[in-house]
């Protein structure tokens, strides 16, 4: 046994640092974890599971609107937000008792404070200075705000999940998948919605055709969507904000929220003192075994800006801890990880979009599908279904998988296995689909798209 006090610190209660944490305590080792807020990080507490619930809240809108055509009848309904905020924080408290004893019972001690590295060896929290043979650096990412004038009134995410009531109307400024992700939740309980983005399409970095189709999508449900747009200053004047905008124009909303990008949380840890390099954008620089520079100190997470999805936070944290403890060094693999966006309807995706797969393998064969599902030809929303498939014609291998539209990541994650495993099209084409279902689609495909 070393002479520090602990064998891991872990700064940051997130899904990455309780995995490393709790796995490196159910081995054996000695180890703390030094968390400012309550436990549970950005996916408990401010992202994933607050929102999803959100967004479920959201869809019983839809749900009794289709439900007319199907037969039932709906008296006086209306909506709750006060409830809906009430039962979603008792979640979260729940949640937040659950990763509590899961550190409990692995024998990690919980030191309740700021932490910040005094030496590499050092970690201070609330004026108490603990050794530690490694550190881990886990504290995730925080909403990032321009610097406009009158920036001051806005609000992110964050604040976007405790709103004490709903808005008459609200602009997003943001494109990302926070952005459409909070539209589409907005809109669905009634708020007059505005997104201003800076670019010509929302959603960057995803496929070009589940770009498009969820914009369609979106402005169907009254979503107005303002792209080559940007907001000069935000004025407040009584009750309503005026954004000033780029081509001239003001705009009136009684709420302004920014979901322009997240930055690492590294400010105030000590990390330059500790000798941890960051980039330029302020993110950990780690090796593929999320080693820093400092060879004793680690980060996993948001806070190393890879791929920001809480799942490979927590496979990050695993390998982490099996690496240090348990006699079992491997890494994180990047390759095919699937993500969604739970926009409405939800987009998910799994390996490469049409333009990667072009630039990687030259000419690719695309397979795709745009159809009304069959839930709406009696309801009458006039909503579509897109799913795509992206294939390299010399191995036959899928290389790219893309839908929007309802169940969409449910339908995704089974994909992923498949494409994990090295899927080819011919393997698909031999598969039978589940019939009637829009997953079978995805089986049934068998022309190829022209151009």
């Amino acid at each position: 046994m070393s002479d520090y006090d602990y064998d891991l610190i872990t700064i940051g209660a997130g899904s990455g640092g309780v995995r490393a944490s709790r796995l490196a305590g159910g081995y054996g080792a000695r180890v703390a974890v030094c968390e400012e807020d309550r436990v549970g990080g950005t996916c408990v507490l401010r992202g994933c599971i607050p929102k999803k619930l959100l967004i479920y809240g959201a869809h019983y809108a839809d749900y009794m609107e289709d439900a007319e055509n199907y037969g039932w009848t709906f008296d006086s309904v209306k909506h709750d937000w006060s409830k809906l905020i009430e039962n979603k924080n008792t979640e979260l408290d729940r949640l937040n008792s659950i990763y509590l004893n899961i550190l409990k019972n692995n024998n990690v001690v919980l030191k309740e404070g700021h932490g910040v590295l005094i030496d590499e060896h050092t970690v201070e929290v609330s004026g108490n200075r603990i050794t530690t043979e490694n550190i881990l650096i886990a504290v995730g990412g925080w909403p990032s705000m321009p610097s406009i004038p009158g920036i001051e009134y806005a609000i992110s995410s964050n604040e976007a999940l405790e709103l004490n009531a709903l808005p008459k109307r609200m602009v997003i400024v943001g494109g990302g998948y926070i952005a459409v992700e909070f539209a589409g939740i907005f809109a669905g309980l009634g708020v007059e919605v505005t997104e201003i983005i800076r670019a010509d399409n929302i959603l960057r970095g995803f496929d070009i055709d589940m770009r498009t189709s969820l914009s369609k999508e979106m402005e169907k449900r009254g979503i107005t969507i303002k792209s080559d747009t940007e907001v000069r200053s935000i004025e407040k004047h009584g009750d309503i904000f005026f954004l000033q905008l780029n081509d001239g124009k003001s705009m009136e909303t009684e709420c302004a929220m920014y979901a322009t990008g997240r930055k690492a949380n590294t400010k105030g840890l000590g990390l330059e003192i500790a000798g941890v390099e960051l980039s330029d954008n302020g993110s950990i620089k780690v090796d593929k075994y999320n080693r820093t520079s400092q060879p004793n100190i680690y980060a996993v997470g948001d806070v190393t800006d890879r791929i920001q999805l809480t799942p490979v936070a927590i496979q990050e944290g695993h390998a982490l801890a099996d690496m240090l403890f348990n006699q079992n060094t491997r890494m994180t693999d990047y390759t095919n990880v699937p993500s969604a966006v739970f926009s409405t309807p939800p987009i998910a995706t799994v390996g490469l979009t049409e333009d990667e797969a072009c630039k990687k393998y030259g000419e690719v064969d695309i397979y795709d599908s745009n159809f009304k599902p069959l839930v709406h030809t009696i309801s009458g929303r006039d909503e579509r279904s897109v799913m795509k498939l992206i294939v390299d014609p010399k191995s036959d291998i899928v290389v790219g998988c893309h839908m929007m539209g309802a169940d969409a990541p449910e339908i995704i994650q089974g994909i992923a296995i498949a494409m994990k495993c090295g899927a080819t099209k011919s393997q698909f084409d031999s598969t039978t689909g589940i019939h009637p279902s829009s997953a079978e689609e995805f089986v049934t495909m068998r022309s190829k798209r022209n151009g």
